[in-house]
């Protein structure tokens, strides 16, 4: 079989399984996909002798059982922010140069002991904070898509945009993502990939690098919504060691693929149409609607009416646990430490290993947080912030008890930009990036961004579903009914 790194999960797994190929051709066929894409800079830490050894194991776990689990030898990108036992795990930030944890996270154990084949640590905006990965220690992640007729590097979308690109570029059969304000399903939807995000509680955070805790969530960036299915299977679990993991069963997500959403009711949230948003994202979000309802379903027009002040709400609650997370780096403990002169002391050593380790945009994050955290300011913006994120979880969940199964929406306001066109902007515009996802990760919901069609420059575009929480399996079902109407078959011209 040739161009085994093409493959998705769910066709590798039935390759492996029928003797067609084995784990240790796969994964070599993946580190030489890698090692011939450096022009992404999509990996930033190589694992290859890693990789070649949990492949030759899971080689031996399939030839002894027919019992080996659906990830058993396939091989997968993880993003920086998951710790890995004795592989740097940075965060993309300068701060935590050198760090190599002595454990492993919850999330890649459980892939880990699936048997899925770890290639290395990929590129991702400096502690998830950004929509284009362009905050990361490591330089940009570039997007394998471009422009027709033209050259210019795109972004792959953030924090995930590593993750994003490997996929895209087939480097790997799939990849971790973490999603805060939507960094799984915007760079999924900038480069034609499937992202989703579970509800919050699904996938233990234990072990991933935190950027605001009751946001972050762990989730698949896969080739197609099947293949998403059996990674999250795999990664989520109930954790002890994370107070906010649920103890609750974990669903076999493959078996809920039915397609068959005859009789549901997919919401159209009528605050979703934004002024100025292109006319290929209100055509694209108008195909997918007609796409639902001929599969069968009910299309029903919703209102979600605080969706206005989710932005405001998020990026104030976000960067106002930012500020908290990241004052644990403070150059004693580990990570990076400024050099010191003579007469400095702690308080000195502090500000000079923050200025150096932190870039600007985790630098603003952390400077709003603690603004809004203040004494002065903590009722007018953080607590007001939490009524708002209260009263937009309500929204969704009079939406849902009113009969709705899922809410149909754009994933993103545009297609990926060029890397450096927005240098200039106002940070607000870049935050605008997350208008479609944030009200997801405040309300703890799940959501999955699926590639449904592409711009008049043959960029990829795609549309979100929201679920109902922990019914994953149902928002899976509707996704691939959704995929499989659209037919998006596009992939990006190799110039790499």
């Amino acid at each position: 079989m040739t161009d085994l790194n093409k493959m998705g999960l769910a066709q590798a797994r039935d390759a492996l399984r029928k003797g067609e190929t084995t784990s240790k051709d796969l994964t070599e066929a993946c580190l030489k996909a890698i090692e011939g894409a450096g022009a992404l800079n999509a990996f930033v830490h190589h694992t290859p002798e890693l990789a070649m050894e949990r492949a030759a194991a899971a080689d031996e776990r399939l030839k002894g059982s027919d019992e080996a689990p659906a990830m058993c030898g396939l091989p997968i990108g993880i993003k920086d922010l998951f710790c890995t036992k004795g592989v740097p795990s940075q965060a993309a930030s300068r701060i935590l140069e050198g760090f190599k944890p002595e454990y492993e996270s919850t999330v890649s154990q459980n892939l880990a002991d699936a048997g899925a084949v770890m290639l290395g640590k990929l590129n991702m905006d400096e502690f998830a904070m950004g929509s284009s990965n362009e905050t990361s220690v490591y330089g940009n992640a570039v997007n394998p898509w471009r422009r027709e007729g033209a050259d210019t590097p795109l972004t792959p979308g953030g924090s995930s945009g590593g993750s994003a690109a490997a996929v895209a570029a087939d480097l790997c059969l799939a990849a971790t993502g973490t999603d805060t304000g939507g960094s799984i399903r915007q760079p999924a939807a900038f480069t034609g990939t499937v992202g989703i995000k579970p509800t919050y509680g699904r996938c233990s955070r234990w072990g991933v690098v935190a950027f605001a805790s009751s946001l972050d969530q762990a989730g698949p960036m896969t080739k197609s919504v099947r293949d998403a299915a059996i990674m999250l299977e795999a990664m989520c679990s109930f954790d002890p060691k994370d107070s906010t993991s649920a103890d609750l069963a974990v669903p076999n997500f493959e078996a809920a693929l039915t397609g068959d959403i005859r009789a549901k009711k997919i919401g159209i949230p009528r605050e979703y149409r934004m002024d100025g948003m292109p006319d290929a994202i209100e055509a694209l979000w108008q195909d997918g609607i007609a796409m639902m309802k001929d599969a069968g379903a009910e299309i029903v027009d919703i209102s979600l009416p605080h969706t206005k002040y989710a932005l405001p709400a998020y990026y104030v609650i976000a960067p106002a646990e930012a500020s908290s997370n990241l004052a644990r780096y403070d150059g004693v403990r580990y990570g990076h430490r400024a050099t010191l002169d003579e007469g400095d002391g702690i308080t000195e050593m502090y500000e000079k290993t923050r200025a150096e380790g932190f870039g600007p945009e985790v630098q603003r994050r952390v400077m709003v947080g603690t603004y809004v955290l203040s004494a002065g300011f903590y009722d007018a913006y953080y607590n007001r912030a939490r009524r708002v994120r209260t009263l937009i979880k309500k929204d969704f969940d009079d939406a849902f008890a009113a009969g709705i199964d899922c809410i149909l929406t754009p994933a993103t306001p545009s297609a990926a930009f060029g890397l450096g066109e927005m240098i200039d902007a106002d940070p607000i515009q870049m935050y605008l990036n997350d208008v479609f996802t944030v009200t997801v990760n405040l309300a703890g919901l799940p959501g999955i961004a699926v590639p449904t069609g592409t711009d008049a420059q043959g960029l990829p575009l795609g549309l979100q579903l929201i679920g109902r929480p922990w019914e994953e399996a149902d928002l899976l079902s509707s996704a691939y009914a959704l995929e499989q109407a659209a037919g998006f078959v596009a992939k990006p011209h190799k110039w790499w």
